[in-house]
């Protein structure tokens, strides 16, 4: 592996000479940096990372920890996170916690380590040890999605409870009362506000939620699948809202089991506008949550604290939901 003193040999300059080339440190007449960016390009010279980030005492990379990079969700997140700081000359570590609070501990302690500039966090709990584990990383933390208890953080985030109302007053507006839900896990908080949405919805319409309309479903395809099948065993709705899209995927394969069409024998409608829900058949009615560009206030949000254009207390950004009518919902059919 080549050096900065082997360019400095094939140059014919002093290695202090390379590095003001390489770092913009100082001045150096036209015709020595012509014959060092020669030498670097004859050689394919490519500087030390780590050597670089010491000498800068910045390293322009930044640590990202999603609680699952298999959920498209999260996937599409991290894309938008990537694309936005890849622009402003930054690169991310992703890492992956698994849904798992020891693994979280984990990867933050790995990219502290590596000694990141900032970090942007999905956190798979919001208690205070993992409030404590953030705060040793000692970098500008942005949280997503939900506030974690004891770390005074900026927080990007969808209007959850506002989604999950709009969602369930555009099957209150078809016609639809007998309404089923699939939430996440029950002690998700993310969950818990969407849940509150639908019942507030519901409420503020004089609509009574049925007895057993709402049923844990986990935020993936099978749990979505599981509670479609106990809602259509108990509640048979004719309509369901979903807490994500990918509950509501599994939902539209429960129902052709039962061999329900969906939307004439049941309307169902998701949460988050994944790309999937665009291309499933019929295509997902949905509350979009724009993702690429919550990634991307997420990183705008970090970058401003790290470069000091922003101090002071910790801010909430609170992104507005969005509805998008696609194939999955219609008006209640009325029996002849």
């Amino acid at each position: 592996m080549w050096t900065i003193r082997d360019v400095a040999k094939r140059a014919g300059v002093s290695y202090t000479t390379v590095s003001h080339v390489l770092n913009n440190t100082r001045p150096v007449s036209d015709d020595k940096r012509a014959r060092v960016q020669a030498a670097i390009a004859e050689m394919h010279y490519v500087p030390s990372a780590p050597a670089r980030s010491l000498k800068a005492k910045a390293t322009s990379t930044i640590g990202l920890v999603v609680p699952n990079n298999t959920n498209p969700y999260f996937a599409e997140f991290a894309r938008g996170i990537e694309g936005s700081l890849k622009r402003r000359g930054y690169r991310v570590f992703l890492c992956n916690s698994d849904n798992n609070v020891v693994t979280q501990r984990e990867c933050l302690r790995a990219l502290h380590q590596n000694r990141i500039d900032g970090l942007i966090v999905a956190s798979v709990d919001d208690n205070e040890s993992i409030a404590e584990d953030l705060k040793a990383v000692r970098v500008p933390v942005v949280i997503v999605d939900r506030p974690v208890a004891g770390l005074d953080a900026d927080l990007v985030q969808i209007d959850h409870e506002a989604g999950a109302m709009m969602a369930t007053h555009h099957l209150l507006d078809l016609g639809h009362t007998r309404i089923g839900c699939i939430a996440g896990e029950r002690e998700t908080a993310v969950s818990a506000i969407r849940v509150a949405g639908f019942k507030r919805a519901m409420a503020e319409r004089g609509v009574e939620v049925l007895l057993g309309a709402i049923v844990e479903g986990n935020f993936t395809c099978p749990g979505g699948y599981a509670a479609a099948r106990e809602l259509f065993d108990t509640v048979a709705p004719t309509a369901i809202f979903a807490s994500n899209d990918m509950m509501a995927i599994g939902a539209l394969r429960a129902a052709a089991e039962r061999g329900l069409r969906i939307p004439a024998d049941c309307s169902i409608v998701g949460f988050d506008d994944i790309e999937m829900s665009r291309y499933v058949y019929p295509a997902l009615s949905t509350v979009g949550q724009a993702i690429l560009r919550l990634g991307d206030a997420a990183a705008n949000t970090l970058l401003e604290r790290i470069h000091g254009i922003v101090i002071g207390p910790a801010r909430t950004h609170l992104i507005e939901p969005r509805l998008l009518v696609r194939e999955s919902s219609a008006p209640l059919a009325v029996s002849k």
